[in-house]
């Protein structure tokens, strides 16, 4: 996957990999949940062959993923809660969603992809995680900041199983983390050199906070604490 920079989120190109390497995916109808998933989503459909839809829960990120897709027959973008789709059951042969379920709404979510997935279908999610129970206050409050409840690594698989879901195969992407932060951290440095001052005003909140989980996880030692891993789940 020669595009794989491309892909900014945790995991970067990996679940996918891990997916395919897992399942055949030719002719599935498909969802990708989640903000700056147009890569993942491209490379999907080059595979499936058929119409996919991703669903984002903000305008912005809408109005992201179409500026984008440059052809945007094949892939729809569309705006929707994740946990009220207008999905009809059974409408799905796989749910793709990688760092965008590991919220507060997790259980809720996780009942709507579930109700959207035919059965004996496929789930494959990627969970931020964390490493260890107790977190120091600065990893806490990253978490906090951006409305992640990552569950412990350990107890990641017990949680599906209590949704009925089957694991059929897992990986830990934790040392995706390095690159990912990285990546941020580059492209904010090269980013920022191009806004006006308006600009660096405007986008004060998120430039700060890119910085500062970057330099947590890179120099902090917040990579005793944060983790990644992803599941391959079939609908029970």
């Amino acid at each position: 996957m020669k595009n794989s920079q491309k892909v900014l989120l945790p995991g970067l190109t990996r679940q996918l990999k891990f997916l395919l390497n897992e399942v055949e995916i030719e002719n599935f109808n498909i969802l990708v949940v989640g903000s700056g998933s147009v890569q993942i989503a491209k490379l999907l459909q080059n595979k499936t062959g058929k119409t996919l839809d991703i669903i984002v829960e903000d305008y912005e990120s809408l109005m992201n993923s179409n500026l984008l897709l440059k052809e945007k027959g094949n892939i729809q973008v569309k705006l929707m809660d994740f946990e009220h789709t207008d999905y009809n059951n059974e409408t799905f042969d796989l749910v793709f969603a990688q760092a965008s379920v590991s919220n507060f709404r997790r259980n809720k979510i996780v009942k709507e992809i579930k109700r959207i997935l035919k059965p004996k279908s496929y789930f494959t999610v990627g969970e931020v995680t964390k490493l260890q129970n107790e977190l120091p206050n600065f990893v806490a409050e990253i978490f906090n900041y951006s409305e992640i409840n990552p569950l412990l690594e350990t107890e990641i698989t017990k949680y599906y199983e209590s949704r009925n879901f089957e694991i059929i195969a897992q990986k830990d992407l934790s040392y995706t983390l390095k690159e990912y932060y990285s990546t941020n951290i580059n492209r904010l440095k090269t980013t920022e050199k191009k806004l006006s001052e308006e600009e660096k005003t405007y986008y004060k909140k998120l430039l700060k906070k890119i910085s500062h989980e970057s330099n947590a996880y890179l120099k902090l030692g917040a990579d005793k604490f944060i983790g990644f891993k992803t599941l391959l789940l079939k609908k029970n």
